[in-house]
This record gives C-alpha cells, structure tokens and sequence, in this order.
C-alpha cells in the first residue's frame, strides 16, 4: 500500500485478489457452521467461487472471465508479476548489476596468448581506475585523489603507463553466458587494445561455445588477494 496524497491510497492488486478470497473463505465458513440445512448446491457454488478466486490468485483469467476492478481492469496475478521480461524474476533475481564489471562485443585477437585477452583502454580505465589512483599517489605522482582523478581524465602517458604494469599482474575474469559448465568462465591477464571491443585468441573460444559474429562477454574484476589467487590457479599459461 502506498500513499499518494494525504487522502489517497494505491494498492496491489494482489491485495485486493486476497481480500475476495478472504471474503468468500468467510463466507463459505458461515455456511457450514452457521447456517441450519444449507443446501448443498449453494455451498458447491461458494466452493466453487473460492476455488475460483485462489485460480485468480496464481493465474487470473485462467478459468474463463478474470477479475477486474471498478474500472473494467484485470486485475495482475502472482503469474503476471512474475513472468516476462520486466517480471520479478528476470528484472531483479536472476541478474544484478555489479560494480568492478563490464561487458562488451569479442573479437578475434590470434597475436595473443592463451592466457592473455585485450581490455579496450575505454573499459579497462573505468574498472581498475582505484587502483590507478592508488599507484598515483603512491609513487607521488599525485598529491590527493582529485589531483589523481584529474590525471586520469586528462588521458596522461603516465597514467596508461601505471595501468598496463597493473594489468600485467592482475587477472580478470572473462564470462559468456550462458555458463553452463566451469569453462564458461575463465581468467586471464588483459592487455590494453584500442577501440572498443575484447580480443580473444580464437583456441580458447570453444571452452566459452563462443564464436565471433557478435557475441558478449562479461568483465569481472577479482578484488581482494584471496580472489586473485584464486582465479590465478585454473589460468591458462604457456
């Protein structure tokens, strides 16, 4: 229930398919226990509208008329705010957007290694850009994190610099959905490219079922040391 005004209300129409079902349990429930001789067609009747608003519940319309409201609107069942694209599951369950990730087109990059990718500056700039700062202020070529920031918008020699010796020691995860199997996502150590897309030796595609006429990946960016530890164990290496 949400509150539009002083005076106003909204409600889910879940809500308002529990309430008639509420009110029909009711109902039904004073019939059997209340009620002297009630006769049996009447209470199969009620059974019968329970049983219809519960349908109406999971799935309305599902038994023949749906249920609206006041204004002649179906009202949206639980199988309605679930479903589709926009539906519960898929717009808030089954993905989440992350931070440290990225996503991008894959191209074919046969001068690389097996355990190297290209990570296009624009992107690879963006997901390692604390660690950048950090190295600035560390080797005193920045004094603060805005001086830091400001050499990183300005697109400096030094900064692609810190950022390719970062890159050389810090795998990053390469997925491609679906992952159905543990090759569907591996590490690798990026190496920066120009344009916009992710180079990737065309021998490890199979693992990924990935080819090159349009496919994504997904970037992920193991933070902490046990993580890079981690994803260093199953890396490819020459």
């Amino acid at each position: 229930i949400y509150h539009i005004d002083e005076d106003k209300l909204v409600t889910s129409d879940i809500n308002e398919i529990d309430r008639r079902i509420i009110y029909r349990n009711n109902t039904l429930t004073d019939l059997l226990t209340t009620s002297i001789a009630t006769p049996e067609e009447l209470i199969i009747s009620q059974e019968k509208l329970l049983q219809e608003a519960v349908d109406a519940l999971l799935d309305n319309g599902i038994c023949g008329q749906p249920m609206r409201d006041d204004h002649n609107r179906i009202y949206k069942s639980l199988s309605d705010v679930i479903e589709g694209k926009e539906g519960r599951v898929r717009e808030t369950l089954l993905g989440k957007r992350v931070d440290y990730s990225g996503r991008s087109v894959i191209v074919v990059g046969p001068s690389l290694s097996l355990h190297r990718c290209g990570l296009p500056r624009e992107i690879a700039i963006e997901l390692f850009q604390a660690f950048v700062i950090r190295d600035l202020i560390r080797k005193h070529l920045a004094s603060n994190i805005g001086v830091a920031k400001s050499q990183i918008r300005k697109k400096k020699p030094i900064v692609w610099e810190i950022l390719q010796e970062i890159l050389d020691d810090h795998p990053i995860l390469l997925n491609r959905a679906p992952t159905l199997h543990r090759l569907g996502i591996q590490a690798f150590l990026p190496v920066l490219v120009e344009g916009r897309a992710i180079c990737l030796h065309p021998l490890v595609c199979k693992g990924f079922n990935a080819d090159f006429d349009g496919d994504q990946m997904a970037v992920h960016v193991p933070l902490s040391l046990e993580a890079q530890a981690e994803a260093r164990l199953p890396m490819f290496s020459h």
